[in-house]
């Protein structure tokens, strides 16, 4: 199998590191294969691939998509490096409100899979990064949502002091009720 899969604290948020092949060439590796991630738990179809870049300082998130648009994504980072988090809004879930995060880099090719019911953000910690993610649900802006990314309720450790942020991150709200996922977290 061409992925090793590692559950984190949250179910359903897996950390994904793909066997990479090098030789004197450069390397090959696979970064998504359905059959793998079917065996591993993550059925879903992605329909749509966003590709980002940003610099040192910005911060992205922490966005999520409401039910019947809610989008589980697949992150990885081509170049650079970012810390990445997901947020568990399942009202039903003994790990409702929080959080966990992983350091993906170009160099460590790690990829997390974040599912519907989670919200989304990452600081970006080196130069520059790219970070591309795919999507099983397309981006609807009516069933946009947000949770502010310093909420004290979560309290993340983010690795970045004074954020840069969009405007529309700047406007998000704390966690609230209405931000959790009211069934058992299928979207």
């Amino acid at each position: 199998m061409p992925f090793r899969f590692q559950s984190l604290e949250i179910q359903g948020v897996i950390l994904i590191e793909p066997v990479v092949f090098a030789d004197s060439r450069g390397f090959f590796l696979e970064s998504y294969k359905k059959s793998d991630f079917e065996a591993a738990g993550i059925t879903e179809a992605f329909v749509q691939e966003n590709h980002s870049r940003s610099r040192v300082g910005i911060l992205r998130g922490l966005h999520y998509q409401r039910a019947p648009k809610a989008q589980g994504k697949l992150v990885r980072v081509i170049s650079g490096e970012i810390f990445d988090v997901a947020v568990d809004l399942r009202a039903n879930s003994p790990t409702r409100g929080k959080w966990v995060a992983a350091r993906l880099s170009a160099e460590n090719r790690q990829m997390l899979y974040i599912p519907p019911w989670c919200a989304h953000g990452f600081a970006v910690v080196s130069d520059e990064a790219e970070v591309i993610y795919k999507t099983t649900h397309e981006y609807s802006p009516q069933d946009e949502g947000g949770v502010v990314w310093n909420d004290p309720t979560l309290a993340i450790p983010w690795p970045i002091e004074n954020p840069t942020l969009s405007e529309r991150d700047q406007r998000w709200s704390q966690l609230a009720t209405g931000d959790f996922f009211p069934d058992s977290g299928k979207a």
